[in-house]
């Protein structure tokens, strides 16, 4: 596939492009697939430590200098109070430490409704299957947290070409 480096810094009016210009014009930078899944089944958590939530998805890029766009909606209830929730993204084991902060805080006796979007571009060098999912954890080991209490959870895998 086609690289945007062999384009010239900058073009000039009434410049013809070469066939191999326009061709890297096309190629590149361009979204090559899309995956999307999402999960609506609540799970609780009451633990500090990263948990599956049932959200991930695969794709297969078809070339190792592709990049991945990865973008994940989640959604919690806090139960307990003083506590908050944490998201955060993991390519297969590896944590891509995309912590997505703390998802609300409940400072009071009722419940606390909040969501969190991750937005992270990975280069997983590599052209086999690649699994992308977010886990969620608790910010206190006792408190609890409801996923997806109040909402579809989602993640969108985009395939972008180098």
């Amino acid at each position: 596939m086609a690289t945007p480096t062999t384009l010239p810094a900058a073009f000039t009016a009434g410049q013809v492009l070469t066939a191999a210009q326009q061709n890297a014009l096309r190629g590149a930078f361009r979204v090559l697939q899309v995956v999307q899944a999402t999960n609506a089944s609540t799970t609780t958590i009451s633990t500090s430590t990263f948990t599956s939530i049932n959200l991930s998805a695969s794709i297969t890029p078809s070339a190792t200098t592709n990049k991945v766009l990865v973008i994940a909606t989640i959604g919690a209830v806090l139960k307990s109070q003083n506590t908050y929730g944490q998201a955060k993204l993991f390519r297969g084991a590896t944590d891509l430490g995309t912590l997505a902060g703390y998802i609300g805080y409940n400072n009071a006796t009722q419940d606390a409704g909040s969501s969190v979007s991750i937005m992270y571009l990975d280069s997983p060098a590599t052209v086999s299957a690649t699994t992308y999912e977010v886990k969620f954890a608790s910010g206190s080991n006792i408190a609890s947290v409801q996923v997806n209490a109040q909402a579809t959870n989602s993640i969108i895998l985009m395939e972008i070409s180098a």
